[in-house]
């Protein structure tokens, strides 16, 4: 009977609705250093963060919204050390360039309003000169490889460039009648220095990325660059309108503007720890390895890096030059005999009086390169050693390398380098 009664109390009308099921949303607060937030998920599962209440000055408060605006999100912990001196510099060097650029922009409208040609003759000049930009994009546009190597020079190059092309158009009032030639060449050098500074905005970006927030990255670094550049607009204009108003003031405020640019550059570059190999870098690693047993990594080797000659031999690390013709460096029958022995190695060492040339095989990695390295150092120490070659030094050399290989890569991964390609420019490889 009761069981009766109960399914006769349970059992649903023909005609009843079930009543919705109302979802509690979930929320929680949290309070530190007297900011109250709320935090709730969303029904399509985002969460949605609200300041409940916040104490803090205003400053505070400022700081915080900037730093949300311009930096990374998880700052500064997303993000590898030297990211605030290099954004730091990075500002200083928009704004002084877009203070240049108004200068420059200035003087050619006055240099063109000076020629004694009609109107016509003079549009098709300013065309022609915008023309030189587009020639020098398409020059610079064929030395990529050389960028990837050396992205901190070519950086610093650009700007040079940039400078350069600036100064030829604000001195161009002085000659109204070689507007064309004057204004065209300073486009040109402007031209290449555009393809250099974006060609190698992304390494520099990727030294940074610690979390595989380079797009983050790269929307913050934007961002900072396009507020400085209004700054800098801004400046350009008082300048303008004021101490630059004559060529002379121009004269005086261009170079200086100028080298504040550039000094700005190269600190930003040798704030920016690169984490790819290339035959400095890696010289410098083995060197140091060799000195001290320990790898270095790449914010160690940040302030040490010869940024405009690159290419000078490192003695501690063997002397090793990369990249030369194969014909040029190794004779047939010593390029068999090489192969014989160590058949397996992707790279080939040939020792000279001043220097070892190691050449690389086109699909050689940078754990290759490393490996040929570590050989040429380990043998160059044993020829001090001995004062003279003997024959089986390489391979004393290469079985010195092969013991210390395995530990070597592992840390230098774990120190943030990156071993699946060497960047060695436009460097001869060979294959067979």
């Amino acid at each position: 009977m009761k069981q009766d009664k109960l399914k006769r109390q349970t059992k649903k009308e023909p005609g009843e609705v079930k009543a919705p099921q109302v979802q509690v949303p979930v929320y929680w607060l949290e309070t530190s250093d007297t900011v109250s937030r709320r935090y709730e998920f969303e029904p399509d599962g985002y969460l949605s963060v609200k300041v409940v209440n916040d104490s803090r000055p205003v400053y505070h408060r400022v700081v915080e919204s900037f730093l949300n605006k311009f930096f990374p999100s998880g700052y500064p912990y997303s993000v590898n050390e030297g990211y605030l001196r290099y954004t730091q510099f990075r500002a200083l060097q928009h704004m002084t360039s877009a203070a240049l650029s108004v200068l420059s922009t200035q003087s050619l409208l006055f240099a063109a309003g000076l020629r004694p040609t009609p109107a016509q003759a003079t549009a098709v000049s300013w065309i022609l000169k915008d023309g030189m930009q587009h020639m020098g994009k398409l020059i610079c546009s064929n030395l990529g490889a050389r960028m990837d190597s050396e992205p901190k020079r070519w950086r610093i190059l650009a700007d040079v460039l940039y400078d350069l092309g600036t100064g030829l158009e604000v001195l161009s009032p002085l000659c109204p009648h070689l507007f064309l030639e004057v204004a065209g060449l300073g486009n040109f050098a402007k031209g290449m220095a555009v393809v250099a500074a974006r060609a190698t905005r992304l390494p520099i970006y990727s030294s940074f990325a610690k979390e595989g927030n380079l797009s983050d990255l790269f929307a913050k670094g934007e961002a900072i660059s396009t507020l400085f550049n209004v700054v800098g607009l801004g400046v350009g204009i008082h300048l303008a309108s004021t101490v630059c108003s004559s060529m002379q003031g121009k004269l005086i405020a261009g170079p200086l503007l100028s080298i504040i640019h550039v000094f700005s550059v190269v600190e930003e570059m040798r704030a920016a720890p690169i984490n790819t190999l290339n035959p400095q870098r890696t010289a410098m690693i083995v060197a140091d390895f060799l000195k001290t047993g320990k790898v270095s990594s790449p914010a160690d080797l940040r302030y040490r890096e010869d940024l405009l000659f690159p290419g000078r031999l490192i003695e501690d690390a063997g002397n090793v030059k990369v990249g030369r013709a194969l014909h040029k460096v190794v004779k047939p029958s010593k390029l068999q005999e090489w192969k014989e022995i160590f058949p397996e190695e992707k790279f080939v060492l040939s020792h000279g009086n001043k220097w070892t040339d190691m050449l690389l095989e086109h699909n050689a990695t940078a754990e290759d390169a490393l490996r040929g390295w570590l050989v040429a150092a380990y043998a160059t120490s044993m020829e001090k050693s001995f004062h003279e070659p003997s024959a089986s030094m390489l391979q004393d050399a290469y079985d010195k390398m092969n013991s210390i290989f395995t530990p070597f890569l592992n840390e230098l991964q774990a120190k943030g380098w990156h071993t699946d390609r060497f960047l060695d420019g436009t460097g001869s490889r060979f294959a067979f």
